[in-house]
């Protein structure tokens, strides 16, 4: 009897630290993403490369629509990224933020940047889903 009750307890007590704990878990809120592949040209240089990732990475802090920044480089061992080496996911909680950020000077700035070197780029837009 006296386990029993101890087992009653432990899930009774561990019940109520689950049921008080979901409380806090919310849905996580749906975000705008903009994904961004760049494909340099073949002459453009690791500064130049360098430089195009340091006036990408300086946008968030100029641009107060921008609500989260990730970026990389390829490293798939699948060798289907067809030239594309760079990868640059922007978030925003709206479309007016997007629709902010594309002509924003300082985005238009980076674009100056980046131009000379670039060979392609590829833009996708999406709403997270969950």
């Amino acid at each position: 009897m006296k386990y029993i009750s101890l087992f009653l307890v432990g899930f009774l007590l561990f019940g109520t630290i689950a049921y008080a704990n979901s409380d806090k878990k919310t849905a996580p809120k749906k975000m705008l993403r903009h994904a961004v592949l760049f494909k340099f040209k073949d002459s453009a240089t690791p500064a130049q490369v360098k430089e195009v990732e340091d006036a990408f990475r300086k946008l968030p802090s100029k641009v107060k629509e921008v609500k989260g920044f990730e970026w990389g480089t390829n490293n798939s061992p699948e060798g289907l990224n067809q030239g594309f080496t760079h990868m640059f996911f922007v978030s925003f909680d709206s479309e007016e933020g997007r629709a902010a950020y594309l002509p924003h000077p300082e985005h238009k700035a980076f674009v100056k940047v980046l131009e000379p070197h670039l060979d392609k780029v590829l833009v996708i837009d999406y709403w997270t889903q969950e």
